[in-house]
């Protein structure tokens, strides 16, 4: 079994906030990040896929069609975008990082399926050069 990794990136902002609680909390909890006036992040996502590489072409997934899914499942949604208000995807969530790269996998995990005897292995997300998460599917 390979492991093929595609990295891409994208721009983004959130605010980290509950409406139920008050501004006073909110800040308590999540800090600079729950600025009312929203806050970005340069975003490195990292997308592995494994499988058996196909020997007629060397490749496990053209590498090309995998940056497709990715541009069309993900980053056209994402990229230059407000999470907490124009991402479908993550209405109703906290945008987190971390619920940020599981609703990455879900939104990757079909389309790539999709290629004969291809699978998501992970979804590794860098919000930060010194913070990430990674989803398995687990």
């Amino acid at each position: 079994m390979i492991h093929i990794t595609r990295k891409e990136h994208f721009n983004a902002a959130h605010k980290m906030y509950r409406d139920e609680w008050s501004a006073e909390k909110n800040a308590e909890v999540f800090g600079k990040c729950a600025n009312p006036n929203w806050h970005g992040h340069n975003y490195n996502l990292f997308v592995t896929v494994k499988g058996e590489v196909t020997h007629a072409t060397g490749y496990l997934i053209d590498l090309k069609e995998l940056k497709i899914i990715i541009n069309d499942y993900v980053i056209q949604k994402l990229d230059h975008k407000n999470i907490n208000l124009d991402v479908e995807f993550m209405k109703g969530k906290m945008a987190s990082t971390e619920l940020l790269c599981i609703e990455i996998f879900n939104q990757l995990k079909a389309p790539i399926e999709a290629y004969e005897g291809v699978f998501l292995h992970s979804v590794r997300l860098h919000e930060t050069e010194n913070n990430s998460a990674e989803y398995f599917g687990d």
